[in-house]
């Protein structure tokens, strides 16, 4: 995968979603969107915001934050650097 997003853009793989609660399997249709990725590529910035984020990063990210593409068979989201929440750890 070549993929470089620009300006304050960056691409986020999505953490697989719980599938278990105890003892309870939860089916696809009643799981929640992830809210939580890694940082696979990133901008540049712009000249009014600098890049904050880096690739490796494990982030938050808002419920309809970004836009989805397939890449490979694999689902990424690309969103812009504001849209993420937080930097886990």
């Amino acid at each position: 995968m070549n993929i470089k997003p620009l300006a304050d853009r960056v691409l986020v793989k999505p953490v697989a979603a719980e599938e278990k609660i105890g003892g309870i399997i939860i089916p696809d249709t009643a799981k929640e969107k992830p809210l939580k990725g890694e940082v696979l590529a990133v901008g540049n910035g712009t000249k009014d915001e600098d890049m904050i984020l880096k690739v490796g990063d494990v982030v938050l990210y808002g419920k309809y934050s970004g836009t989805e593409v397939d890449i490979d068979g694999e689902t990424y989201l690309i969103m812009r650097q504001s849209d993420v929440l937080a930097v886990v750890g």
